[in-house]
């Protein structure tokens, strides 16, 4: 995994060919918006990728906060990689059963901890099933407890009072990975309660633009033209956003293998930004 792109993203040759490795960790972070009415663990139990665990992104979060899955403590986490057996040293590949979605903020998590040697699987389960490789309902062999040692990197990670500074000094552009409507304010959002519409200077980078119809990201020409198509340089500082933070975490997947591995994410996201209590500017309209 040497290129950029060998580095965040693998195909799925190259997972079959390092599937044995004892060094490999292979996880299921498949997660789904709560009005789809899917439960993606149930999913995982039924089928996945032979040795795959599951990487539950709500409950790996921070369950105090009143908001949908955010970042846990360092603490939190390297207890849970622990007992799942993930320590230091190991290569981790993250899939997810829509081919490139929540996969990406599971990446994001990791490198947020200080784990680097994390990538995604491209295409994900979908196109590892296309070209027939083997999926199990067997659980994988239990794994031995393992050391994490977090080391938080808080350059990948934005907060609310980052994000109205960054919007009143204009120190950063800003990608939401939402789909148009929901960015322009004309569909409403899934979750109750929220206003409709974006941040002011927002740029809508609908994460969907960056991927080919069998969920794999698109050439990097092509992703560098979906930011500017949007009025963003992706030579430039960029702050990504979304409703939960979870395809936020695609835009910033695909600034990474632009050249910009170090962008922020805003974690709360829509689903803070957009609260009537949150005191926040909102503007409408494309």
């Amino acid at each position: 995994m040497a290129s950029i792109r060998g580095t965040y993203v693998v195909e799925t040759d190259w997972l079959a060919a390092h599937l044995d490795a004892p060094d490999l960790v292979v996880l299921d972070g498949s997660w789904h918006l709560p009005a789809e009415g899917r439960d993606p663990r149930a999913e995982y139990s039924q089928e996945h990728i032979t040795g795959a665990l599951f990487f539950d992104i709500d409950e790996i979060s921070d369950e105090s906060s009143r908001l949908p899955h955010m970042l846990p403590s360092t603490v939190k986490f390297a207890s849970r990689m622990k007992r799942m057996g993930i320590g230091d040293g190991m290569r981790i590949v993250v899939y997810d059963t829509a081919g490139m979605f929540s996969a990406a903020r599971v990446w994001w998590t990791f490198r947020v901890m200080g784990h680097e040697d994390v990538a995604v699987l491209d295409g994900g389960l979908p196109k590892w099933k296309a070209e027939g490789r083997p999926v199990t309902a067997e659980p994988p062999a239990p794994r031995s407890p393992r050391h994490f040692t977090p080391r938080f990197n808080a350059s990948l990670v934005r907060d609310l009072g980052d994000m109205k500074r960054l919007v009143a000094g204009g120190t950063a552009q800003i990608a939401d990975a939402r789909g148009p409507g929901r960015f322009s304010g004309a569909e409403p959002e899934p979750r109750a309660g929220l206003r409709g519409g974006h941040m002011p200077g927002a740029g809508n980078v609908h994460y969907a633009r960056l991927l080919r119809p069998d969920g794999t990201l698109k050439p990097v020409p092509e992703l560098r033209q979906a930011f500017a198509d949007a009025g963003i340089d992706p030579a430039k500082p960029v702050v990504t956003t979304c409703g939960s933070g979870v395809s936020a975490a695609v835009l910033s997947l695909a600034l990474a293998l632009i050249g910009q591995p170090d962008s922020g994410l805003y974690d709360g996201s829509w689903s803070e930004w957009g609260q009537e209590s949150a005191g926040t500017p909102v503007e409408q309209g494309p």
